[in-house]
């Protein structure tokens, strides 16, 4: 499964669990961070914990695949996945707001997420 598969399953996590405004970034060619950001937002810190879980699920059942590293998962307010080729960010809104990843990344490659497509975002 390459990296673009990793980071749409994501994706397909984080919608189950109505996370808002989902964002995938390519940043392969930009950076050796990761291939893939996915970038997604949670309302409550509920919801937060639900859509890492849902991710950290998905990409196990599916993909065989635990996360290298966990950040965040117990506070709630900005939840950090990191599987090595694909970085997911759930964040609540003032968070989100406040460190603008869409806008660090802003020269990777955006595509927006809509019913489990990648779409490329102008």
């Amino acid at each position: 499964m390459d990296s673009e598969q990793l980071a749409g399953i994501a994706a397909e996590a984080c919608d189950d669990r109505k996370a808002t405004d989902i964002h995938l970034i390519r940043i392969d060619e930009v950076s050796s961070l990761a291939d893939w950001m996915v970038i997604a937002g949670g309302l409550s810190e509920v919801q937060v914990r639900a859509i890492a879980k849902s991710v950290e699920d998905r990409l196990e059942e599916e993909a065989d695949r635990l996360p290298l590293r966990r950040e965040g998962i117990n506070e709630g307010k900005w939840a950090l996945l990191d599987y090595g080729e694909l970085i997911v960010h759930v964040l609540q809104p003032n968070e989100r707001s406040y460190y603008d990843l869409e806008a660090f990344w802003s020269h990777g490659e955006h595509h927006g997420f809509m019913n489990s497509d990648l779409a490329k975002v102008s």
